[in-house]
C-alpha cells in the first residue's frame, strides 16, 4: 500500500484515539489529544502533497481520503458536544451535510462525473477547521492546571457559551448554505447520477 493511503488509514485510526484522550479526566491525556489531532490533520496535508507531487492517486485513495477527513472533524465536533461546549443539533446538521456531499461526490467519481466545488465551500471547510482548532487549544489550556489558574478570567471570556454558540450557529448556517449552493450548481450532474 502506498504511503498516502497509509496516512489516510492512520488518520482514521487516530480519530477515535483523539476522542478517547480528549474525553479523559486526566489533563495530560487531554493535552495529548491536541497533539494527536494536529498529527492527524498534518497527515491529511502531507498525503495530499505526496499524491499530487508523485502522482500517487488511486481509486481507493480518492474514495477514502475525503471520508477520513470527515471522520476526523466529526470526532472533534462530537467531543465538543460531549464536554458541553456546543449543541447536538448543530453538529448533526453539519455532519449530515458534510457526509451527504462527500458520499455524493464519491458516487459521482465512480460514475465518472465531475462535480464543481466553489471557493465558498473551501472557505467553509477552512472556517470549520479554524473554529475546531480554537476550541481545542482553548479547552486544552483551560484543563491545564497551571494555565487555568494563571489565566482563569481569560479562559472564561474565550470559552463564553454565548460567544461559542453564535460562532457555531454561523458555521452551521454557512455549512447548510454551501450545501444548498453545491446542489444547485451541480443539479444536472446529480440528476445524471440517478438517471443513468
Amino acid at each position: 500500500m502506498i504511503l498516502p493511503n497509509q496516512l489516510t488509514i492512520l488518520r482514521i485510526i487516530l480519530s477515535p484515539v483523539f476522542l478517547i484522550l480528549f474525553l479523559s479526566d486526566d489533563q495530560l491525556l487531554i493535552q495529548l489529544s491536541l497533539i494527536v489531532f494536529i498529527i492527524a490533520a498534518l497527515s491529511d496535508w502531507y498525503d495530499g502533497w505526496l499524491a499530487r507531487k508523485f502522482n500517487y492517486i488511486t481509486e481507493w485513495g480518492k474514495f477514502m481520503d475525503p471520508l477520513a477527513d470527515k471522520i476526523l472533524t466529526s470526532s472533534a465536533f462530537v467531543g465538543f458536544v460531549l464536554v458541553g461546549l456546543i449543541e447536538w443539533w448543530m453538529v448533526i446538521i453539519i455532519l449530515f451535510r458534510d457526509f451527504a456531499i462527500t458520499f455524493l461526490r464519491m458516487f459521482a467519481d465512480k460514475k465518472g462525473i465531475v462535480f464543481t466545488t466553489s471557493y465558498y465551500a473551501k472557505w467553509k471547510t477552512l472556517l470549520q477547521m479554524i473554529f475546531l482548532y480554537y476550541l481545542l487549544v482553548i479547552y486544552t489550556g483551560s484543563k491545564t492546571n497551571e494555565l487555568s489558574t494563571q489565566f482563569s478570567s481569560l479562559f472564561q471570556i474565550l470559552l463564553d457559551q454565548w460567544l461559542i454558540y453564535l460562532a457555531m450557529l454561523l458555521i452551521t448556517i454557512i455549512t447548510v448554505h454551501t450545501g444548498i449552493i453545491y446542489i444547485i450548481n451541480n443539479y444536472r450532474a446529480i440528476k445524471g447520477l440517478f438517471v443513468r
